[in-house]
This record gives structure tokens, C-alpha cells and sequence, in this order.
């Protein structure tokens, strides 16, 4: 993920992950992405059942029970093993995870251990209750997914009044005190409503937003072809999430806001800054280092329902073992599995526009699962990276 608040708004200088000697288990969550050990944020996808019928829905979830699902104990000693692991960060995901009975007690499970929890949710289901219920648990924060203004996200979420039920999520998370804030997954079907997205935010005082960069996995497969954006589609849209958020902290309203799943973000910021800040470029290089770029199969990786443990939450069609056979942090430091072994060595294996790229140690070849749902080929240049031939020294 790339911060933009954090790095073109300049609300996180270098000196501040140094502070914490860049170790995971020390840096407060909004300095995590610079950590120097990467210790995995681990995205477990509790259950596949879902309220709603997403277009572009990355586990294929639909409203129906499912079997072969990690049980409560299963859960739960999931939870130690990974904070004993030390990742530092739990998300929550499903389908839609408040639809799991016993997803409350997971949560609190997971704060004793000291790993900080996450949900992410289409927001639908929180009711002031719920909303004062995750505040109990020890919730760090709520992501909502809105995928546009009322007329396009209930499109894209196949059910008419998700819109506004969503947005009563959002509000009632407010009133009970959680963090709570947006995700947005862009697409050339609704990347026309970012701006009145972002006025939503002003608003209603949301104080995060995560703009996501469509993955071509589970039902958004098809949406290579139907939804794709263009790169200048995409350069556009960036700039105008960069200039809304520097509009936003100009106005006194430090809005947090990221985009995620396109490492391409990190050197464009930079591009940008140098014509318009050179000295505040170079210390937003310094941290786009830190960053690394993506971190897939280091960073991050996927606990499934059934304890597949993946990649990351999109490349749900190769596991590297099971938890229910060996611990996470068995699994995740066998380095004589093949992908896992390649995805923290990828320099070596990428070809074309990537291989040659002056900013390989800003993005690490971005997203590998995407090349290959664009291409058929892992290593393969990353096909949505939007700079041109020039911008990456080629």
C-alpha cells in the first residue's frame, strides 16, 4: 500500500519508523508498511458465506452455509500460533465476517494475544450494537467497502439498498467510537464516482480511505476484459486522489488516505513530488524504500476458511500447506516450497519492462499474481503498471 497522506501530504517523515528501529512488533500500525522484518499481516478469511453478491468478489462467496471451515478451537489456536509467530496484524475477512457466530470472541482472542485486529466488511450488518460490540472486543479498525455512489456500488454489490446500509455502518462505527474507513476497489466501471466518494468522506467525517487497484482473481477474473482500467484512466484517477487529499489536509482535515495493490503509485508520487518538491521528494525515496514495494509471500500472506494458507488473499489457487497439518509459522518459513522460495527471491525470476526498471527496489515487481492472470505467466512484467517507457529508464 502506498500512503498518500502519509508520503505527498508529508505526515510521516524517515526519522519516524527509525525511531522504532523499523521493528514490526514495535511500530504503531500506521507506520508498519516501513518495518524492516516483515513480519506477515495475515488476512484469515473466517467463513465464505456472504450477504451480498459482489461482480468482482475474490473467493466466489455466496449466501449459503459452507462446509470445512476452520472451527472455534481450529480459530483460535490459529490466533496464538500467529501471535507467537509475532505477526502484528490480524484482518478478518470472509465473505463477510460478522456473519461468523463466534466472531467476537476470535477478536478478543486475538487483542490478548497483542496482534492488532482488523475487519474488513461490507458494512451492511453493523447495527449500534455490533458497532458497540467490536469497540468491546478491542477492535483496531473497520474497513467498509462502498464501491461507488448508491446507483454504482449497489450494482456492483448485487443487492439494492447496500449502499445505504453500508453507509448506516459507517456511522454507527463513529458514534461507538471505532476506527472505521473506506475501501474502494477501482475499476473502468466506477472509477467516475472517486470524487464523490471523496466528497462522502469530507462529509461525513470519515478519517481513512483505502483506494484498491483491482485484482484479476475470483469473480473479477472476467473484468480483465470488461473492466480493466487504461493506464491514463488510472493516472488520472491518481492524481486526483492525491490532489483531494492534499486538499483535505490544506483544509485542516487530515484525512487518511491510501491506495493499495499497485506499487506503480509509490514512483509516480515520487515523480510528481520531484517537479513540485524536490526536497520533500527525496524523503518520501527514503521512505518508499522502506516500504519495499509488495510484499506478497513476506508481508503479507492468507489464511483460507478451510486453513489453506496462500500467498495473499487473491492468489486462491495456490496454497503452501495447511494449518490444520502445521503451524502458520511452520509453513510460512519453509523456504523449500517453490513459489515461496521465488516470491522473496522474485528479482531474479522477473522479465521485460520489470527486469529493466529503475524502480524494482520501490515496487519489488508489484503484483505477480496479476501478470499472471493478464499474461498466464508469473514472472512476466506487471501489465498494469502505468509508467512510461522513459519514466522507468527504459
Amino acid at each position: 500500500m502506498i500512503g498518500i497522506s502519509k508520503l505527498y501530504c508529508g505526515t510521516v517523515e524517515a526519522s519516524d519508523p527509525l525511531r522504532y528501529g523499523r521493528r514490526s512488533k514495535d511500530l504503531p500500525s500506521h507506520l508498519l508498511q516501513f518495518s524492516a522484518d516483515k513480519k506477515p499481516v495475515v488476512v484469515w478469511n473466517v467463513g465464505r458465506r456472504c450477504n451480498l453478491k459482489c461482480v468482482h468478489c475474490y473467493s466466489h462467496s455466496r449466501d449459503q452455509a459452507y462446509s470445512d471451515e476452520l472451527s472455534h478451537e481450529e480459530g483460535r489456536r490459529l490466533l496464538t500460533d500467529l501471535a507467537d509467530f509475532g505477526a502484528p496484524v490480524i484482518l478478518f475477512s470472509g465473505g463477510e465476517p460478522l456473519l461468523r457466530p463466534d466472531i467476537f470472541e476470535l477478536i478478543q482472542h486475538a487483542t490478548r494475544g497483542k496482534m492488532r485486529a482488523v475487519v474488513s466488511t461490507n458494512g451492511t450488518l453493523i447495527t449500534p450494537d455490533i458497532a458497540a460490540r467490536l469497540k468491546d472486543a478491542g477492535l483496531s479498525y473497520v474497513g467498509i467497502s462502498l464501491d461507488g455512489l448508491e446507483a454504482t456500488n449497489d450494482r456492483f454489490r448485487g443487492v439494492k439498498g447496500a449502499f445505504h446500509m453500508a453507509l448506516e455502518g459507517v456511522r454507527n462505527c463513529l458514534k461507538a467510537g471505532v476506527k472505521v474507513g473506506l475501501r474502494f476497489t477501482m475499476t473502468r466501471e466506477n472509477y467516475h464516482d472517486v470524487g464523490g466518494i471523496l466528497d462522502l468522506i469530507g462529509q461525513e467525517g470519515i478519517p481513512r480511505a483505502c483506494f484498491y487497484h483491482l485484482v484479476y482473481t475470483g469473480r473479477a477474473t472476467r473484468l480483465v476484459h470488461e473492466a480493466r482500467m487504461s493506464h491514463a484512466e488510472t493516472r488520472a484517477t491518481v492524481d486526483l486522489i492525491m490532489a483531494r487529499t492534499r486538499a483535505f489536509h490544506q483544509q485542516g482535515r487530515p484525512v487518511e488516505v491510501l491506495t493499495v495493490d499497485n506499487h506503480t503509485d509509490g514512483p509516480y508520487l515520487y515523480l510528481r513530488l520531484l517537479q513540485e518538491d524536490p526536497q520533500r521528494a527525496a524523503e518520501v525515496l527514503t521512505l518508499l524504500k522502506m516500504n519495499g514495494g509488495n510484499s506478497t509471500g513476506t508481508g503479507i500472506g492468507c489464511v483460507s476458511w478451510d486453513g489453506s494458507v496462500h500467498p495473499d488473499q487473491f492468489w486462491r489457487h495456490y496454497s503452501f500447506g495447511n494449518v490444520k497439518e502445521r503451524p502458520f509459522g511452520a509453513i510460512w518459513t519453509d523456504t523449500s516450497e517453490p513459489l515461496l522460495g521465488k516470491l522473496r527471491e522474485r528479482k531474479k525470476y522477473l522479465t521485460g519492462r520489470c527486469a529493466a526498471c529503475q524502480w524494482l527496489d520501490l515496487c519489488n515487481g508489484n503484483f505477480r499474481v496479476r501478470a499472471e492472470a493478464v499474461t498466464g505467466d508469473v514472472w512476466a512484467p506487471e501489465p498494469d503498471c502505468y509508467l512510461t517507457d522513459p519514466e522507468i529508464g527504459i
